[in-house]
């Protein structure tokens, strides 16, 4: 036990006859732990860019539920009549009349001719 805990520290499985299974076995958790820590960098990276993302959504959000607001109070006919009074412009007191237009009928080929 006292051998064999003595060689690992001195690293002699490193240096022996068959030490390039070993070194390849190294390289191999090395690559694998260089990978890992790629992945949990892009990671990290999206979730801040989708934090980021989600703020911005929530502001503009706000922002346009303001500017609906103020669309609301500028559209009130009391608005538009108190800017048109600057203008001397004054609200109609005789309710507004629908006018009908009749369309006349066209006339047919053989009426036109027969006319």
């Amino acid at each position: 036990m006292k051998h064999g805990l003595y060689a690992i520290l001195k690293a002699k499985f490193l240096i022996d006859d068959d030490a390039v299974k070993n070194w390849r076995f190294i390289v191999f958790i090395i690559v694998l732990a260089i990978i890992m820590i790629a992945n949990t960098q892009r990671y990290e990276q999206k979730v801040f860019r989708i934090a980021a993302i989600t703020s911005e959504v929530k502001e503009l959000r706000s922002e346009f539920v303001d500017r609906r607001s103020q669309l609301m109070k500028l559209r009130m006919e009391s608005t538009v009549s108190a800017k048109m009074e600057a203008k001397e412009i004054y609200p109609a007191t005789v309710p507004p009349v629908k006018i009908k237009v009749k369309k006349e009928e066209e006339k047919g080929f053989f009426k036109k001719i027969w006319q």
